[in-house]
């Protein structure tokens, strides 16, 4: 079995001069640095515009791309923009969402202004999300950002035939296509120049979409709606790990029953599209194929609801018959009955095997396999130095006892934990870069079940700490016998 080293870092946490991280000039310098040290998968999160409180998992769309992560200088070399500020915009550690879409949106107007469409864009919008998608956020933008539930009624209905005429706003719509293929453009130059350095992008799809997206205004059919497009059931999961109360996400339902008349379609192209994006997508939730947490939009927690069987079977066998040569890894995390395994076993499907919820020195290592992707932590988790740092001090004896045991050095105890992870008998090992750098609670992504600050504001302001660590992912990596 060929073993292989990756690094988790969603693009945004890059640096950039322009408040958040992009397809410049910095994403290129991360991968000859993930090259250099032997990672052959680079880990990122959604890329999908950004909703809900910055959320990548609440989505306007899981076809469309964010602007902010459009390289703005790629624009310039095009001829389509004139001299950028030469001073950064933001120097904060932290990303200012605000700001940058205020600057890049600024930017991109004035790019669209210059653009002349060739044979490539043609192609691009030809694709069946285009233009609905650019309709959609038309409309929202003309409706001061509100939900589409609330719009006029020929525009909420405009999906369906009703009659309203979005001529009228055919220039914005146009930019709203050059955005979508500007995207898609800088990032599959981005994904081929990985792709030669020998590394694949591991892609990150949620399992839900959100009700204020494009998906659900267009295809209301396959979702569990009342007549006002509100949800009469919406998505979470009941008390676990992460919350006394559960995790309300407020996602709408799928109507499965009608998707699989259908023959999935709605699944199929998100999927599909979504694998020509990246080498590997990973399903966040997949245990909701097997069987999903239904809670009455009524309920002000999570912790009401009932756990209904869902046609992953049916799903799969007509995914695999279309799209043989998928890359799909199961986010399978979390307290799961026996059929979620055998579900994802069945089509031979990685897991994720979380060092932080199944590390028991006193026990040793109980959790098994090779059909894994290991992890020190998630985008969801407490960084590893964190998560150590919080346990009583005779748990962290026993950690460092048991690290010790397998010959590992516990000194820097966040390095420690990396070096376990890679060592493990799995497929893949994935590290995020906060646990690389050994940071605590300040390289945090995301603290589930809380919204806005700090959750997904995390970046670097530059490379110079993470190329000192060079040497030691380089090493680590080597010694794992991870395809270096």
């Amino acid at each position: 079995m060929k073993k292989r080293a990756g690094i988790l870092m969603p693009v945004a946490s890059l640096p950039s001069p322009w408040g958040i991280g992009d397809f410049g000039k910095y994403s290129y310098q991360f991968v000859d640095f993930l090259a250099e040290c032997g990672v052959r998968v680079w880990q990122i999160l959604p890329l999908n515009p950004l909703s809900y409180g910055n959320s990548p998992y609440q989505p306007y769309s899981s076809m469309a791309g964010d602007e902010l992560y459009i390289d703005l200088e790629d624009l310039k070399r095009q001829g389509l923009l004139g001299d950028l500020p030469a001073r950064p915009l933001c120097r904060s550690e932290q990303i200012d969402y605000g700001e940058a879409r205020r600057f890049k949106g600024e930017k991109l107007r004035e790019a669209f202004a210059c653009f002349e469409p060739d044979e490539a864009y043609e192609e691009f919008i030809r694709m069946d999300w285009v233009y609905p998608y650019a309709v959609f956020l038309t409309f929202k933008k003309h409706n001061g950002m509100i939900c589409w539930t609330g719009w006029p009624k020929a525009q909420r209905d405009w999906p369906s035939g009703s009659g309203f005429d979005e001529s009228v706003w055919a220039e914005d719509i146009a930019y709203e296509m050059f955005v979508q293929y500007t995207f898609y453009r800088q990032w599959m130059a981005l994904k081929e120049y990985a792709n030669g350095k020998g590394i694949e992008l591991m892609g990150d799809i949620p399992f839900y979409v959100g009700l204020d997206s494009q998906d659900v205004w267009t295809h209301r059919e396959d979702f569990l709606l009342g007549a006002d497009g509100a949800p009469a059931f919406i998505a979470g999961v009941p008390p676990d790990y992460f919350s006394a109360t559960g995790q309300r996400w407020g996602n709408p339902i799928y109507n499965w029953d009608n998707m699989e008349k259908k023959g999935f379609v709605f699944w199929k192209k998100r999927i599909s599209y979504t694998a020509c994006l990246f080498d590997i997508v990973r399903i966040d939730h997949f245990r909701a194929f097997d069987t999903y947490w239904k809670i009455p939009a009524s309920c002000p927690t999570a912790m009401e609801g009932q756990w209904v069987e869902a046609p992953g079977y049916a799903l799969f066998d007509q995914l695999y018959e279309e799209y043989p040569d998928l890359n799909i890894v199961a986010e399978d995390l979390g307290e799961m009955r026996p059929e979620v395994y055998v579900l994802r076993d069945h089509y031979g499907l990685p897991g994720m095997d979380v060092i932080q919820f199944n590390f028991e020195p006193e026990e040793g290592d109980t959790h098994e396999g090779e059909r894994l992707v290991s992890y020190t932590g998630t985008h969801d988790n407490e960084t590893v130095l964190q998560w150590f740092q919080a346990k009583p001090k005779k748990e962290q004896e026993l950690c460092r006892a048991f690290l010790r045991k397998e010959g590992i050095d516990t000194r820097h105890i966040a390095h420690a934990f990396v070096t376990y992870t890679m060592r493990r008998p799995t497929e893949l090992a994935v590290v995020p870069v906060s646990d690389l750098l050994g940071l605590g609670e300040d390289g945090r992504i995301n603290t589930p079940g809380t919204i806005g600050a700090p959750n997904w504001m995390w970046r670097l302001a530059d490379f110079k700490r993470l190329r000192s660590q060079r040497l030691f992912l380089r090493n680590v990596i080597a010694q794992s016998g991870r395809d270096l």
